[in-house]
């Protein structure tokens, strides 16, 4: 290496950053993706999440019964009527790493936030921070602006004891962001059934449960059940489910407060317990899948050190508690059914459908799975990746599957991209319509068995190949038909998958504008209209009408590190039956259908 091209590397070179510049200079390591607000996960609502947090912590210790969030256009205010931070410590419990009451299990015993980075981060994080405690009649308050002090004052309050705390993200970290306030109003339902007894405000609207859990599946299954919810609420475990007509089985479980979608021991265990409890109680060796089919569960769990087996703690990993839980519920739910004979009744009858359908389609599952030996060892029509989900190689959450329709758009992904973590499997033609249809007829149909089969969630969704599954197609009418015929089929039979959080939809360019010297693709008109106010003369504008139209070099972007994902994520399930009847059904409801589709979709 020539003596010019050699950088100088000595102990000047060494940096020693604040916990503030680390935050601020790495902030995913601390929130996640960032975003611009149109997802759940986006930072701006993680910002929000751990201020409430601490506030819910408050109400777990006994300490306040009442939470007020307000939002006033970028700024986020949330008061709670706890304890209130100690006074001489305020400063630092809002600005100094590892700083918190929650080593102290006597102060904290059940809290998922017990690295003491929270409010550190949402600190760092926003461009004016606030916070200000009122502790028996007296008041500290200090100001922040992009994590640096800026104002400290003291005093007396007539002011009832608590935290507040009133922070804007800051725009330099979060560019053009926007609260969509359906995410925060699901969440702070998500911490009213948690919580029950406590009341949340959002800008003066209330948000509060008194059955726990038990509301949360009733909200979420409507008039489906088909018995009275079967609950209990413990000092340690609270459970709910109940059995809906619908195919396949749906749970939300939680730890200390925390919303695990990929489960972990604490959901097994409880699907455990459940299925010991109904074969005790009927004297019969019914499988899993017969109890489990149709039903809608929730658990939550409180425990002093939970172990989650990823960062963003989406699965629990505590391998002691399975015991307990089990016989817990085991115990609970036989007790149940033995003092409430008619709805034990109800559950039998449809256990033992459920068990009379699965005879039914074993002998179609095996014609289909006989043929597929038959046809390949191996999965037509897929390209699979080295890593998957839940491997030992520790990149199961980055991996993804494509599902794109024909050969052309195939080939472009193939050619560009990570072999690592990125499959793709090209359909042939557009899917089944699933709208109405039984099981059996996924199996009769190719291209849906082969995504199950790619996927690895016949059995199982829990069995899941990939944490995300990406619906990649054209953005003209029969591609936009595709993928609402993915939607439904995941939806129809798999909608777990869809609640967890695991299935997208890819945005790709629609237009590419360049001159001589610069490209700038544009995902919509108004991006295409600015790309050529900036690039002024000799500009040429391509219209990207479909993804084989896109090279391989170029494709390697857009699945890239930038990769722009669609979430697609449901509010209720109990909406799913109606707006599938609305856009899938029968041709009654057309005119409105093709009413909505142009003026909102196109």
């Amino acid at each position: 290496m020539s003596a010019e091209n050699t950088v100088l590397y000595d102990e000047d070179k060494i940096k020693t950053l604040s916990s503030l510049e680390h935050i601020r200079l790495r902030p995913g390591m601390y929130i996640g993706r960032l975003g611009d607000g149109s997802h759940p996960d986006d930072g701006i609502y993680i910002l929000i999440k751990e201020v409430i947090d601490n506030s819910i912590d408050e109400y777990i210790m006994g300490a306040g019964k009442r939470i007020d969030v307000k939002i006033d256009g970028q700024r986020i205010n949330v008061r709670d009527y706890g304890r209130g931070i100690p006074l001489g410590k305020l400063v630092e419990c809002v600005s100094v790493m590892n700083t918190g009451g929650k080593y102290n299990d006597d102060v904290f015993q059940f809290s998922v936030g017990l690295n003491g980075v929270g409010t550190k981060a949402v600190n760092a994080l926003s461009s004016e921070f606030t916070v200000r405690s009122v502790r028996d009649g007296k008041f500290h308050e200090a100001t922040f602006n992009s994590g640096v002090l800026a104002g400290n004052k003291k005093g007396n309050s007539d002011e009832k004891n608590g935290t507040l705390v009133s922070f804007i993200p800051d725009p330099a970290l979060f560019p053009n962001y926007t609260f969509q306030m359906e995410y925060i109003e699901k969440r702070l339902w998500m911490y009213a059934y948690l919580n029950s007894g406590l009341s949340l405000y959002l800008n003066d609207k209330r948000y509060y449960s008194q059955n726990g859990l038990k509301d949360l599946i009733e909200a979420e299954i409507g008039e489906d059940k088909m018995y009275d919810i079967i609950a209990l609420k413990g000092k340690m475990l609270e459970f709910a489910f109940c059995h809906t007509s619908s195919y396949g089985e749906n749970y939300f479980s939680f730890v200390n407060g925390q919303y695990t979608n990929d489960g972990g021991t604490h959901l097994s265990a409880f699907r455990e317990g459940v299925l010991k409890a109904v074969n005790e109680f009927s004297g019969k060796g019914y499988q899993p899948s017969d109890v489990r089919d149709g039903i809608v569960g929730a658990i939550a769990i409180k425990l002093k050190d939970p172990i989650f087996e990823s960062q963003t703690k989406n699965k629990l990993g505590n391998t002691d508690i399975r015991g307990w839980i089990v016989n817990a519920v085991k115990d609970a739910v036989v007790d149940y059914l033995h003092r409430h004979l008619s709805e034990a009744e109800i559950l039998l009858e449809k256990i033992a459908n459920n068990e009379q359908v699965r005879r039914q389609i074993q002998a179609v599952k095996k014609q289909s799975k006989d043929k597929a030996k038959k046809m390949s060892l191996k999965i037509p029509k897929l390209k699979d990746c080295k890593h998957h989900l839940g491997d030992s190689s520790g990149k199961g959450d980055q991996t993804m599957i494509f599902i794109t329709e024909g050969q052309s758009a195939a080939g472009s992904m193939i050619s560009s991209r990570d072999v690592y973590t990125q499959a793709i499997f090209s359909l042939k033609g557009k899917p089944l319509n699933c709208h109405k249809q039984k099981l059996d007829r996924v199996y009769d149909n190719e291209e849906l068995f082969y995504i199950m089969q790619a996927l690895n969630i016949e059995e199982d969704v829990e069995e899941l190949r990939y944490n995300k599954v990406v619906i990649a197609t054209d953005s003209d009418v029969d591609g936009l038909h595709i993928r609402n015929l993915l939607i439904t089929f995941f939806l129809t039979y798999f909608e777990q998958l869809v609640l967890s959080g695991h299935l997208y939809i890819l945005e790709t360019p629609l237009f590419r504008v360049r001159n001589k010297t610069k490209t700038i693709y544009c995902y919509s008109e108004q991006e295409r209209d600015q790309a050529v106010v900036e690039l002024s003369r000799g500009v040429e504008i391509t219209r990207f009408k479909g993804l084989g139209e896109i090279s391989p070099d170029e494709f390697g972007a857009f699945i890239g590190k930038e990769i722009r994902l669609l979430s697609v994520t449901i509010d209720h399930m109990r909406n799913i039956p109606e707006m599938l009847e609305f856009f899938m059904g029968d041709n009654s409801k057309t005119p409105e259908r093709r009413e909505l589709i142009m003026n909102k979709l196109v």
